[in-house]
């Protein structure tokens, strides 16, 4: 059994961010001053879902926190190993199977159905979900969220899945800190 669960992780671990498209949604709190934000420190292990994907495989979330803390870096925000930061990031992830249904209607021609025919097709993938959760510090609640999915894709090249979850998170972080004009 721990050799099925070691070939899941792993399996989630060359999967899991590595979407090629990727849809990303953002959402905050209005009333949060994100101005004042200037150093963050990462979610403690005693306050993370020890179920979640990325905490089940440690060598996929150094993975996901390097290419956060570059874009955070990039960005101006200052990681604290000791004190008290203004805010704390939490990430998430989770993959869920997918189905497409393809109908070709009556007027698609194939040399199978003829030009009156038509048919379905079926394809099947995986949906890779990745959360980045940006918690006030002071107040402890829930500020900002970044959601990237898109369909799942392995590699066998760490070097390339890196560069892959680089560009996911900086699309998820694109708009943080949220412009609010």
């Amino acid at each position: 059994m721990k050799i099925q669960n070691y070939l899941l992780v792993l399996f989630l671990l060359y999967a899991l961010v590595a979407c090629s498209s990727i849809n990303v949604v953002t959402d905050y709190d209005p009333t949060q001053d994100f101005s004042k934000y200037k150093t963050y420190r990462w979610a403690r292990v005693k306050e993370v879902n020890t179920k979640d994907v990325l905490n089940k495989n440690s060598f996929l979330r150094k993975r996901v926190q390097a290419a956060v803390d570059t874009v955070l870096y990039q960005k101006g925000f200052e990681k604290l190993r000791e004190g008290d930061p203004d805010f704390v990031i939490f990430i998430h992830a989770g993959v869920q199977p997918r189905m497409n249904v393809y109908h070709h209607g009556p007027y698609y021609y194939s040399p199978w159905w003829g030009p009156y025919g038509g048919y379905t097709s079926v394809s099947y993938y995986e949906q890779g979900t990745l959360v980045i959760d940006i918690v006030d510090n002071k107040e402890k609640e829930l500020s900002w969220r970044g959601l990237g999915s898109g369909t799942v894709k392995r590699f066998s090249d760490p070097e390339a899945l890196q560069e892959e979850i680089n560009y996911t998170v900086g699309k998820i972080l694109e708009d943080f800190p949220p412009n609010k004009n």
